[in-house]
């Protein structure tokens, strides 16, 4: 059965679609294995199975196919946290203590499962301002989400919303110097993940719901 004039432009797009995805995921995996210095144009196309110049016509260069696997990414990643801290989620609970680390364990969980590949874009950002612009906006709209997933707890400060920004922000660089630094940077004691988390969320529960006495 032949494709119809009609249905040929959609399958084309379809195929189009597919064709940038696995491009995406090629990206995704060298940056992920071998951090920039393996993302070449050449080592995409023979990983996603593609000619060099079909990722040349659509990304431009290496640095438009940087961006877009970071774009990609950082979305997929956003979507991922929103959808384990959502309002939805955390206002049924309770407790308020209960609500604030689900919140705190939805951003921890969310960048240790992907901490090699966030490495690589923390690191880069620090030298590259187009990666650091794109990461600088993806974390303001996290914490938005993290703000409006505990609206409706009872923060014990005069300025809710600052003590809910300065929270995500705690929350935010812990984990980040975390994934660039390693686990033994300012101690010699090491400070693996599940305790990392339940350390966060022990400090940010006592921050936002102790006493509203304070500078």
């Amino acid at each position: 059965m032949t494709e119809s004039p009609t249905s040929r432009p959609a399958a084309l797009q379809e195929r189009s679609r597919r064709s940038q995805q696995d491009i995406l995921r090629a990206g995704t995996a060298l940056l992920t294995e071998g951090g920039v210095d393996a993302l070449t144009v050449a080592a995409v196309a023979e990983r996603a199975g593609m000619a060099v110049g079909s990722i040349y016509r659509r990304f431009g260069d290496k640095e438009g196919l940087l961006l877009a696997i970071q774009h990609s990414f950082t979305e997929n990643l956003q979507a991922e946290i929103t959808e384990r801290m959502s309002a939805e989620r955390l206002r049924p609970l309770r407790d308020p203590a209960v609500a604030i680390a689900e919140a705190v364990g939805a951003i921890t969980d969310a960048f240790r499962a992907h901490e090699a590949l966030l490495r690589v874009f923390l690191l880069l950002g620090t030298r590259h301002e187009a990666v650091q612009a794109e990461g600088s906006s993806v974390s303001v709209q996290g914490n938005r989400h993290f703000a409006e997933a505990l609206r409706h707890t009872p923060i014990a400060h005069r300025d809710p919303e600052a003590a809910l920004d300065f929270a995500f922000r705690l929350v935010y660089a812990t984990i980040a110097h975390r994934i660039t630094q390693g686990e033994f940077l300012e101690s010699e004691r090491p400070l693996p993940w599940d305790e990392l988390r339940s350390h966060l969320q022990t400090a940010v529960i006592s921050y936002l719901l102790g006493s509203a006495e304070g500078p």
